[in-house]
């Protein structure tokens, strides 16, 4: 990741926290209308599943720079989530509600560069993220 990348991140992510729980309420309404089907594995109250979500995205903001730290944790993450019902299909409709969450939230201040910065991080993360659930599912088979 390139420093202007991680600049563009953490800036957008700065914005976006500020207020936590309209971002979180605009991610899954953004979630729920792509893919409607995964409002089914959210058995939980949305509330504590938007501060959950919160605090994930802040710790991978934070520890971008830090993959010795942030890879075990997301693939550790994506190891629960298989057992929850999340597929490899869903990390592409997840980046989806990511990218219009942010442009929804934070709009000019989401500009290309951002887009950009997200989707490519998104990309890489999920890479990894899936591997590990792959690699579950192999090992239960």
């Amino acid at each position: 990741m390139t420093p202007e990348c991680l600049n563009f991140i953490r800036k957008t992510w700065s914005l976006a926290a500020l207020n936590q729980t309209q971002a979180a309420r605009i991610f899954y309404a953004n979630l729920f209308r792509i893919v409607p089907e995964t409002e089914a594995l959210f058995k939980n109250d949305l509330t504590s599943q938007g501060e959950k979500l919160m605090d994930t995205l802040t710790f991978v903001v934070d520890h971008l720079d830090e993959p010795d730290i942030l890879l075990p944790a997301a693939c550790d993450l994506s190891v629960r989530h298989v057992e929850y019902g999340v597929t490899e299909e869903h990390y592409a409709f997840v980046k989806r509600a990511l990218l219009k969450t942010f442009a929804d939230l934070l709009g000019p201040d989401f500009g290309p560069k951002a887009h950009d910065a997200w989707s490519q991080t998104y990309d890489e993360l999920a890479g990894h993220m899936i591997l590990a659930a792959r690699n579950t599912n192999v090992e239960k088979s």
